[in-house]
């Protein structure tokens, strides 16, 4: 009887050791958590490029984050043109500043998917076609060439403080030293706004004026440079050119030619050089590399005016006194090229027709340079118009970018899977 008793609690025993280490078939429990709806996912951007588009814009390697048209900005008939960004230093929030014909419009652009116009200054005079903004110790300076303009003074901590959106706004001050103007340049290291393309009439007959704007509702004329400039870059030099180093240097696009000019004596600016180069359609607008050792000039109307693709013209300025032609780099399209800018090793050229495009300068010393992305923000055409993308502001810390375009308002994009 005990062997029999013995023989059935090992059995028991085995069956227990059995379903320990052995797998067994059994229904499977219910779990309570479950996986987040779709509808929850939050995307990260508004159309990404995927086989060449990013929604019904042409790309290659850039995302579409947000966009905002003219009309949400300023009604029927409104037409854009320049821009710029600010960031926020208490918030961090990223803001673009879109000029129209109108004024121009503050944006928070800080989660592009939820870009919030924040509100509106309209034009102290007329509209105009041509408006410019820059901006210095969290104030903003606007020029436009409409009469009398003046430049309008704005303080962008206002922006923090709105809480009904969008806010019409008047300006803090107006400075009136001159009446219109195309363009102005910010040197922010010295604290001094450089307006151009003023009245040719005037005693500067359109040259850069020097406006000391370290106080920045109390600016003060401190004299100019003569003839006419189209737009300009002023910079704090710390380039090879041991000569200038910490001199105030002015690179300015006056139409058929590029002048350098030391203003660090705003009482005495001294013209160090100028350079030409063949086929002059209308020199306009350039930016120097990072390190200062060449200077990348888009020329407005030789696309138009003697045919070819966009052509960018690259001048070695490693010594300033003796600037010198290196090469020309030729775009994939015929478009006209306007505003471009450098950061790091990336030049952004706004490109009208083609949109904004995105090259790799990495290899400027040895004359190759290539085109490595770009976002088409008028996918019409590529053709010598001037429709399409006025400027693009790649400076933002986030590494999101802003693009103003002419016929379709402000966009926001971002390199793919960055």
């Amino acid at each position: 009887m005990k062997k029999i008793f013995l023989f059935c609690f090992l059995l028991a025993f085995s069956c227990t050791k059995k379903d320990v280490f052995e797998p067994e078939i059994f229904e499977p429990e219910i779990i309570s958590e479950e996986l987040p709806p779709e509808e929850e996912i939050t995307p990260t951007v508004l159309h990404a490029c995927e086989n060449g588009f990013a929604g019904d814009y042409p790309c290659k390697d850039y995302d579409l984050l947000a966009h905002i048209t003219l009309e949400e900005m300023a009604g029927a008939n409104t037409e854009g043109n320049d821009s710029w960004g600010w960031v926020d230093p208490i918030t961090q929030k990223e803001y673009a500043l879109m000029c129209t014909n109108k004024g121009v419009s503050f944006i928070d652009i800080t989660n592009p998917l939820e870009a919030t116009i924040i509100g509106f200054l309209p034009t102290r005079t007329v509209n105009s076609p041509w408006r410019d903004v820059k901006v210095y110790n969290n104030t903003a300076y606007i020029v436009s060439e409409a009469a009398n303009h003046g430049m309008q003074i704005f303080d962008l901590n206002r922006l923090r403080a709105v809480t009904n959106t969008p806010e019409q706004f008047t300006e803090d001050a107006v400075f009136t030293g001159f009446g219109n103007a195309h363009n102005i340049v910010i040197n922010e290291k010295q604290g001094y706004a450089y307006p151009v393309g003023t009245s040719r009439q005037a005693t500067f007959r359109g040259g850069p004026l020097f406006i000391n704007i370290q106080n920045v509702f109390e600016p003060k004329a401190e004299g100019g440079f003569l003839d006419y400039s189209h737009d300009a870059q002023v910079v704090t030099y710390n380039g090879p050119d041991t000569d200038y180093v910490g001199k105030e240097i002015l690179i300015s696009s006056n139409e058929t030619e590029v002048i350098l000019v030391d203003v660090t004596d705003k009482a005495n600016p001294v013209q160090i050089s100028t350079i030409t180069y063949p086929n002059i359609g209308y020199t306009h607008q350039g930016w120097f590399t990072e390190d200062f050792n060449y200077f990348l000039l888009g020329d407005e109307l030789d696309e138009r005016n003697f045919g070819g693709n966009t052509r960018t013209i690259i001048f070695d300025f490693k010594d300033l006194d003796n600037p010198k032609f290196h090469f020309d780099y030729l775009g994939p399209t015929v478009a006209i090229d306007h505003n471009g800018y450098v950061k790091e090793n990336l030049f952004y050229q706004a490109s009208y027709t083609a949109g904004v495009r995105v090259i790799d300068i990495t290899n400027i010393e040895n004359k190759e340079i290539t085109e490595v992305g770009f976002f088409d923000t008028h996918p019409e055409n590529n053709s010598t118009l001037f429709n399409g993308a006025w400027n693009v502001y790649p400076f933002l810390p986030s590494g999101n970018i802003i693009v103003s375009d002419i016929d379709r308002g402000l966009f926001v994009i971002r390199k793919s899977k960055s």
